[in-house]
């Protein structure tokens, strides 16, 4: 019998590029709200969201550096389990329950890759980078103070995609402020079939539920975002008119289920 959660199954399912979940993670993130173009993010949205009107084209844009594991203390193997990502949330609309919407998103690592498809997320391979925290400082990087900056960067295929900078400007005392909306995704296999290839295996609207969430070291900050225009790319159609309040925290959570809230088939 062939073993594995994903691609390859082997007989010993060593070589899955995922173990089976529960799916532990924890990261140092940055974030930027920003504000795009009301009807871009209308045209990003699948069918089954709707456009929150009240948000007049609130977004957010993240930049992860996170650490992976299964159950058998997979994150001993940095360099399988450790990947940088980035992506965007768009606000909107289910049944009229606010929630958020992942339009784009790239990653550094297949692994991270797999697990995101899973769960409805469009990853993509790019290269992200962030500025890194750590308890001994220095010139070669900030303090976690106010006035520190961090800065976070995104290309793929030579392309540069996304740059940031969020200034901190104090701690925050309730780590309760940065509580998330649920986020829907667009889970979706084609088929290759020539006769059906306009006839998805999946084609669903998804509700990621990660759980035990925990956040530390969480600072409000000024925020600044670049979505520059390029070449076979379409993230600029989401380029900010304005940007609000930047983040930069730690955070933790669990991974090991997925609501399916629509079938897009039907």
């Amino acid at each position: 019998m062939l073993k594995g959660f994903h691609y390859p199954l082997t007989p010993k399912g060593k070589s899955t590029l995922n173990p089976s979940p529960p799916w532990y993670y924890s990261a140092d993130f940055l974030s930027v709200e920003f504000w795009a173009d009301a009807s871009a993010v209308a045209a990003i949205l699948p069918p089954g969201l709707e456009t929150e009107r009240a948000a007049n084209g609130h977004c957010g844009a993240y930049f992860y550096d996170w650490q992976f594991s299964g159950n058998n203390e997979e994150y001993l193997d940095p360099q399988r389990y450790q990947y940088r990502e980035f992506f965007i949330l768009v606000d909107a609309l289910y049944e009229g329950k606010p929630v958020s919407y992942c339009p784009y998103i790239f990653v550094d690592n297949d692994a991270a890759l797999a697990r995101g498809w899973t769960q409805g997320y469009p990853k993509r391979l790019g290269q992200v980078f962030q500025t890194r925290f750590y308890a001994a400082t220095g010139k070669a990087g900030p303090a976690l103070a106010a006035g520190s900056k961090f800065a976070g960067s995104v290309t793929a295929s030579g392309r540069r995609l996304a740059e940031a900078v969020v200034t901190l400007r104090e701690p925050i005392k309730d780590p309760s402020v940065l509580k998330q909306k649920p986020v829907v995704n667009l889970l979706h296999f084609p088929r290759l079939a020539a006769d059906k290839q306009g006839q998805p295996v999946v084609h669903e609207l998804v509700e990621n539920v990660p759980h035990d969430v925990k956040i530390e070291q969480a600072w409000i900050a000024d925020g600044s975002l670049r979505l520059p225009v390029a070449d076979g790319e379409e993230i600029s159609d989401l380029a900010p008119i304005r940007t609000g309040k930047g983040v930069r925290a730690s955070m933790a959570y669990i991974v090991d289920d997925l609501k399916t809230l629509k079938d897009l088939r039907k």
